[in-house]
């Protein structure tokens, strides 16, 4: 094993003394082209070009001397250190930070950013770290190839954001560009980069929080709120009980995209997006989008809402986690599966409208599960019942995909 692990962090400043002195004494330098060239590495230490970390982490458990790996940056930070760390290679390391790219980018941009959230864009991650976008009104995005800016604002087709791009930070080559995601793909952009994505509507704050990122604390207390909190009157399959047994069945998440297709108030797509998760609301009814996107505003959540008719309207949409079915019936609840939500909730006035629900979904390959419930309003000053209301709640799952 090594006898001293050094992670150097660099931004394009000149290297601490700290760093200069673990480079000065180091038989092995692990890092990036650009790294690697730098006049303090010693002529005499083995070189290791990084690509993979955990293949460099072997070599570098197996190596007896002073170890350094470079690292652009803030190596804690989404870096390397978190796989050298990893207990397959026993290495304990000692860290020299640098300013972070996310941190860089945010002063580049002249921005505070203790209130944005940052997320990580791989191939694989690129559809999660685009409904974190949709979701959130200022997000840093640290790239990778194939899931670039230009990548990021081809998945964001119909919603408004701007972005600030920065490249090659704290290099000769830096450059930074502002443009709106809709032109993103007339561009090419070097890998990796940095995109602070911007927009949405933004609720009046007085001060910074006292959490960095999204403050979990903003908006009312609890879930599924009366119908007073959503401007008075509900539709048949918005009830309060119904709604929190919806959201309970769907468990939408950060990097989520939740389609609620018949949204009515809103109601349901409201509490679905202060969950942050990304939320597509879809309404046949010019009335019923204005009071989603009134809704939103009022709750100052962020959400794309959609006029049209179901199924047609669905072809275009971008492919969703979960699904909340609040009108349409089996026509629709069809047309959803066939685009493989992970989860799909509805409801039904009716034992036979379930049925054919019910049916419909187990031909899709979805385990269903079909609960009535039943709720009585009591006006406690009497206890006299006030209001019941009873509908079938389906629930259907892909048994091939994570919970």
């Amino acid at each position: 094993m090594a006898d001293r692990v050094t992670v150097i962090g660099w931004d394009g400043s000149p290297l601490t003394a700290a760093a200069r002195s673990a480079l000065g004494a180091a038989t092995l330098v692990a890092g990036a082209a650009h790294h690697l060239a730098l006049p303090e590495v010693p002529r005499a230490a083995e070189r290791i070009r990084l690509g993979s970390v955990s293949l460099a982490a072997r070599r570098i458990a197996g190596h007896r001397g002073s170890a350094v790996v470079l690292a652009d940056g803030d190596p804690g930070f989404f870096g390397v250190v978190r796989t050298l760390r990893a207990p397959e290679f026993g290495l304990e390391v000692e860290v020299v930070p640098a300013v972070s790219s996310v941190a860089a980018a945010f002063a580049r941009a002249g921005m505070p950013w203790d209130d944005a959230q940052v997320v990580v864009a791989h191939r694989r991650t690129l559809r999660r770290a685009v409904n974190v976008c949709r979701a959130h009104t200022k997000v840093a995005v640290l790239t990778s190839p194939g899931a670039g800016p230009a990548e990021l604002g081809l998945l964001l087709e119909g919603v408004h954001r701007t972005f600030v791009i920065c490249e090659e930070l704290g290099t000769a080559s830096e450059r930074v560009t502002i443009l709106t995601s809709d032109k993103a793909a007339d561009h090419t952009w070097r890998d990796p980069n940095v995109v602070i994505v911007i927009g949405g509507f933004v609720a009046a704050a007085e001060d910074g929080g006292w959490i960095a990122g999204r403050d979990p604390g903003t908006g009312p207390r609890g879930w599924a709120l009366p119908a007073q909190a959503y401007g008075g009157a509900l539709g048949e399959g918005e009830t309060d009980l119904l709604r929190a047994a919806q959201l309970a069945r769907l468990g939408p998440r950060v990097g989520d995209l939740v389609w609620d297709i018949g949204s009515g108030s809103g109601a349901f797509a409201t509490e679905a997006a202060r969950t942050g998760a990304a939320v597509i609301a879809v309404d046949r009814n010019p009335g019923s989008c204005a009071r989603t996107e009134d809704s939103a505003r009022r709750y100052g959540v962020q959400m794309q809402i959609v006029h049209g008719a179901a199924p047609h309207i669905l072809e275009n949409l971008p492919e969703p986690d979960v699904v909340r079915v609040g009108g349409g019936g089996v026509q629709v609840v069809s047309a959803v599966a066939d685009r493989r939500p992970q989860r799909i909730v509805t409801h039904a006035a009716t034992r036979d409208a379930a049925e054919l629900v019910g049916r419909d979904l187990s031909e899709h390959g979805y385990q269903v599960e079909c609960a009535l419930i039943q709720s009585v309003e009591l006006d406690t000053r009497a206890w006299t019942e006030t209001e019941r209301s009873v509908a079938f709640l389906l629930t259907g799952r892909l048994p091939d995909r994570n919970p």
